[in-house]
């Protein structure tokens, strides 16, 4: 099953990073700790909805841009059939594709021209699941399930 705090904490992240900004910048701006903006971009803290509009003010971006990018997310998890249930190991031979330092088994789920989703399977009951948007003003979104 998909967490919402590690969806929220990858678009977070994702929108940080594409900025090129520190932890310690956007901390500073959003007026939290360091350490507790960490933990919400990794998913172990759940965000208050006023912590959450001052972390999207900080980024520059509108709340409802956030939840939507997190919704849209979601949605395509709950599509994809073995995304949000624990999937068995693949021997490493059968894998579509194997990322080479790591031997994990990386797949595509999906891609339809606009959405391209894949899912590393880093252990039975964890996998990784990423989405590309090809519109240029969307990002990368991960999320951990």
């Amino acid at each position: 099953m998909v967490l919402l705090r590690r969806v929220i904490g990858d678009a977070l992240r994702a929108r940080r990073q594409g900025q090129h900004r520190t932890l310690r910048e956007v901390s500073s701006a959003a007026n939290v700790s360091l350490g507790y903006l960490s933990e919400i971009e990794r998913g172990q803290k759940e965000p208050s909805s006023e912590l959450l509009a001052a972390i999207c003010d900080a980024l520059g971006a509108r709340l409802s841009e956030l939840l939507r990018e997190v919704s849209d997310t979601v949605a395509l998890a709950e599509q994809m059939p073995g995304v949000l249930l624990p999937v068995q190991d693949e021997p490493v031979e059968t894998a579509p594709v194997v990322a080479k330092a790591t031997n994990r088994s990386v797949r595509q789920v999906s891609s339809d021209g606009k959405v391209a989703v894949s899912v590393r399977q880093e252990s039975p009951l964890k996998a990784t699941l990423r989405s590309s948007r090809v519109r240029p003003a969307d990002r990368d979104v991960v999320c951990a399930a």
